[in-house]
């Protein structure tokens, strides 16, 4: 973001003077301007014109532009150069001297500015030769590259695993090694948990109008929605009719019951409801685990490791579907239209008794696609409001040096830049996601600021000067001003490529590449269009300086071109912004008053006492549910399934990844000892574990067979799986007849905050390390707990990585040791203010604020590098009049800036999205945290040193 904006300081001031008397004025500024040949033989012969002019004491004081030298305080900021009181020969009759304190060595430190300072003035010089050129060429490139928007994707599906979760995380590791040694099969004994992957599936949830859905009538209610669900018909892509029975996954020849207990009832209408106990059943022999299949229970006596069901308010049923070959895309199609019917299907049945929400497996995707579509809209108002914005703040009443147009192409312009790089990114296969999305709302806001530099420094010139003059000037002066502006914000953006995330990785692909665009067509496209608008100040300065001629007409149709005003103000008139007089003549003032630096510093121990309390508060990781938009269908249902589902978690796999003497008592043991370890922890229900080799010494002993025989042990699994199907998929028997790894389960407690699903997830993993037999943990589910324990080192690092890119910058470039520390303290400040602001404001750290926060870095650079220079650059002898000078040359742009970026990205707090309210709410913690450092806490700061 470009804050050091020129827009301010008059043109006396180019040169510091000593204090003066209050009401006096120094000298017209065209007693400042060099010779017409120096002027018309081009940047460098005029340039050294005026280095003569300079080396005669008498001679008047050569234009700004010349050399680095003569840049004016704040834009001299980037250059290390100290301004120092004119000589006495330029100082006004009857001013006194600046006392010797103030005259400090300079700091040469151009060695950068200076080569760039000059080649901007030579780029000047040629665009004001050749406006035409320099407006045409961006356009038709804009033209060639936007074509590539024709591949911009419509209706493809975005992956949210591959975007969304770490690259190379441990679960993604964990799920090969379980695709490569075990297996499921759908269509004979379908089991959930053993899945390795999601399967296909919609899920319903029926939640009791009454206390308890254990009734005769709710139950019946819940049986006729099963039915009517189960009789869905989808019609497939060559007409056929897709029925549920012919794609549901199969348990023994029939398709999966959608809940056990339902289906037991269905089963027996004389069913003992009262006898149910919770979490485990023991139904016909065989256990039924309701720990996920009912919810809102209130549970009586102990009965076993399980205790007597009294009550139970929601429960779920779960319509499972082939996942395995054409299978599966005939399943998805009976799903989509499933989510076609069930609100019709709801209201047929005309339910009395429950409520039902929903959700399926393909419902984040769709629902998350969904959501980009919701700014789309929002596109137009934004640019609609940066527009009128930047009309406003350039508007003025002389109607020669208005700049309402050219403040209006500059925003076209930064929409160039858009077109550009999307199209050129979707040219060379950047995958454009969602999040990509927000990009244009952001460069809306950072992407004018040069514009109203470049303005800026254009009002600062003699409207009677020749173009290229004019043009030349603007450009040294604004060199070095929005290059490190543009540097440290594309640093920034490029530093998120290191990130884990793909999708954060392609947002600062985007959005970096977009801004340095914005940064090449504003130095070309937009400094011609302000060229050509150039040349009309000076047509209209002729016509409205011409006496009236007979063609009243002709020139009234002339004059037209100078609206909105009629009236010229004079010559040599100083163009001061009214807040750059607010800033000095008011607010520098009163922030020096001792009564305010008190209330600032309270102001700033309340500020950080907040934000580090806050800092602790934060939830980390990304809510699935936040991928959809606010009114899907998706909200309540996980709302019901946070609220009375939330007891149980996932069930677990707890793998043996090498081969093991199961026979042996001794491996037993430590496999026992190991597996208990899991069992006693504060994550883990130790009545719920499902392990195939303690049903197999069970079945052994019964049977009467030696289970520490070899022979014995694996000879009879083949009777113990034709007893117990399901356990034939835990165990990979080699070909030579050896148990290559084997695996049990376990049932997960109270994980429904991200904090704990970290925590369980890191305290199983080390668990697994430390056994001495070889083990592993995995569930599908930890492919996106996996970002939990990510996210924090991520954000770290990126942190860092980008604060030091931004402290070697500020030392190359404003290499003063006071500005390089207030930058840091700065910069730090500022991102622990939106850190702990975060979670006072409802926004996790996810992959989605991650990369706001690291981008705040380039922004509060921004902020307090300019304050902080222009305050240790200050010739005055008063902290309080340094702070005073630097509010005056810079509170107006910086304000200009933070009020440009949050125009920007404001119209996305209307989203209805998650995704785009979150970057809206960063981005103004960013915006309204780093100009209060830079026009209240750093300024009050620095006078205390």
């Amino acid at each position: 973001m470009s804050l050091s904006s020129a827009k301010v300081a008059p043109e006396e001031e180019e040169e510091e003077e000593p204090p003066r008397e209050a009401g006096k004025e120094p000298g017209s500024a065209s007693e400042w301007r060099g010779s017409e040949a120096g002027r018309e033989a081009g940047p460098e012969a005029a340039s050294e014109s005026r280095s003569q002019l300079r080396a005669e004491p008498g001679s008047p004081p050569p234009q700004p532009w010349a050399s680095s030298q003569g840049l004016e305080p704040e834009l001299r900021w980037a250059s290390g150069q100290r301004a120092e009181p004119a000589p006495e020969w330029q100082q006004p009759a009857g001013s006194v001297s600046e006392p010797a304190v103030s005259k400090k060595p300079r700091c040469h430190t151009n060695c950068l500015e200076a080569p760039l300072s000059r080649a901007f003035q030579r780029l000047g010089w040629e665009v004001g030769s050749h406006p035409w050129v320099f407006l045409l060429l961006p356009i038709v490139l804009t033209a060639l590259l936007g074509s590539g928007l024709i591949y911009l994707p419509k209706d493809a599906e975005e992956d949210i695993e591959e975007q969304y979760t770490p690259i190379g995380s441990p679960a993604k590791a964990e799920r090969r090694f379980v695709q490569g040694h075990f297996t499921a099969n759908d269509s004979y004994y379908f089991s959930f948990s053993r899945k390795s992957t999601e399967v296909n599936y919609a899920f319903v949830l029926a939640v009791s109008n009454s206390a308890s859905l254990l009734e005769q009538e709710t139950l019946s209610e819940i049986d006729r929605l099963d039915e009517a669900v189960r009789a869905l018909s989808a019609t497939g892509e060559n007409g056929t009719q897709i029925q549920y029975n012919e794609v549901c996954s199969m348990s023994g020849g029939y398709c999966t019951p959608s809940n056990p207990l339902l289906f037991a009832w269905k089963t027996n209408r004389n069913l003992n409801l009262r006898n149910i106990t919770f979490p485990a059943y023991i139904l016909a022999g065989r256990t039924i685990y309701l720990a996920s299949l009912l919810g809102g229970t209130v549970l009586g006596e102990s009965l076993g490791s399980s205790r007597l069901l009294l009550q139970a308010k929601a429960m779920r049923l779960g319509y499972f579907l082939k996942t395995e070959g054409e299978d599966n895309q005939r399943s998805k199609t009976w799903l989509i239209d499933f989510l076609n019917q069930v609100k019709n299907l709801e209201k047929s049945l005309a339910l009395e008794t429950i409520q039902v929400v929903y959700f399926t497996s393909l419902s984040r995707q769709l629902e998350f696609e969904a959501t980009s579509k919701t700014v789309i809209p929002l596109f137009h108002l934004a640019y609609l409001l940066i527009i009128i914005f930047a009309v406003i703040s350039c508007y003025r009443c002389d109607c020669v040096r208005n700049k309402m147009c050219v403040a209006a192409f500059g925003v076209i312009s930064a929409a160039l830049a858009v077109v550009s790089v999307f199209g050129l990114m979707l040219y060379i296969g950047v995958p454009f996601v969602t999040i990509v999305a927000n990009s244009p709302f952001l460069i809306l806001g950072v992407g004018v600021d040069d514009m109203f530099i470049m303005i800026s420094a254009w009002q600062k010139t003699n409207i009677v000067d020749n173009l290229k003059e004019r043009m030349s000037d603007v450009y040294s002066k604004v060199a070095v001003s929005i290059t490190i502006t543009t540097v440290t914000n594309v640093l920034a953006f490029y530093t998120g490529i290191m990130t884990s995330f793909r999708s954060l990785q392609y947002f600062c692909i985007y959005t970096g590449t977009t801004l340095l665009f914005c940064y090449f067509y504003n130095i070309t496209c937009f400094g011609a269009f302000m060229a050509l608008d150039g040349k009309r100040e000076m047509i209209c300065l002729r016509w409205l300086k011409k006496p009236e001629t007979p063609d009243q007409k002709c020139l009234s149709l002339k004059k037209s071109c100078c609206l909105p005003c009629n009236s010229l103000s004079e010559e040599h008139a100083d163009d001061i912004h009214p807040m750059n007089l607010f800033f000095r003549d008011y607010f520098g003032p009163f922030l020096t008053r001792p009564e305010a630096k008190f209330f600032v510093v309270l102001l700033y121990t309340l500020y950080l006492i907040l934000s580090i309390y806050g800092c602790f508060q934060v939830q980390e990781g990304l809510d699935l549910r936040n991928l959809a938009s606010d009114d899907s269908y998706i909200t309540p249902y996980f709302n019901v399934e946070e609220e009375y589902f939330s007891t149980y978690g996932p069930r677990v796999m707890v793998i043996v990844t090498g081969a093991l003497d199961y026979w042996d008592r001794d491996a037993r043991e430590k496999l026992e000892d190991c597996l208990a370890d899991f069992e006693n922890s504060n994550y883990v229900d130790k009545n719920l574990t499902e392990f195939w080799l303690r049903e197999y010494v069970q079945f052994m002993e019964s049977h009467h067979r030696n289970v520490n025989d070899r022979d014995n042990f694996l000879n009879n699994i083949p009777d113990f799986i034709m007893d117990f199907p399901l356990f034939g998929y835990d165990i990979n028997i080699s070909s030579s007849h050896e148990i290559i790894c084997s695996r049990a389960f376990i049932q997960t407690i109270g994980i429904s905050s991200s904090t704990d699903k970290k925590l369980m997830l890191l305290q199983f993993r080390d668990l697994a390390r430390k056994c001495e037999i070889p083990l592993m943990v995995y569930n599908h589910a930890f492919i996106y707990f996996d970002q939990y324990t990510a996210i924090l080192e991520n954000t770290v690092r990126n942190v860092i990585v980008a604060s030091t890119a931004m402290f070697i910058v500020s030392l190359l470039l404003i290499p003063h040791p006071l500005c390089s520390l207030w930058v840091t303290l700065a910069i730090a400040s500022v991102i622990v203010g939106v850190t702990g602001f975060m979670a006072f404001w409802n926004v996790n750290l996810d992959s989605v604020s991650m990369i706001n926060l690291v981008i705040c870095i380039g922004f509060s650079f921004d902020f307090s590098a300019h304050i902080s220079y222009a305050f240790v650059s200050s010739s005055n002898p008063s902290v309080n009049q340094k702070t005073i000078e630097a509010l005056y040359l810079l509170g107006h742009p910086m304000l200009q800036s933070a009020v440009s970026t949050i125009i920007g990205v404001c119209v996305l707090s209307a989203a209805k999205a998650y995704i785009f309210r979150t970057f809206f709410k960063i981005m103004f913690l960013v915006m309204v945290f780093g100009a209060a450092h830079g026009l209240i806490f750093i300024p009050v700061f620095l006078t205390f040193f």
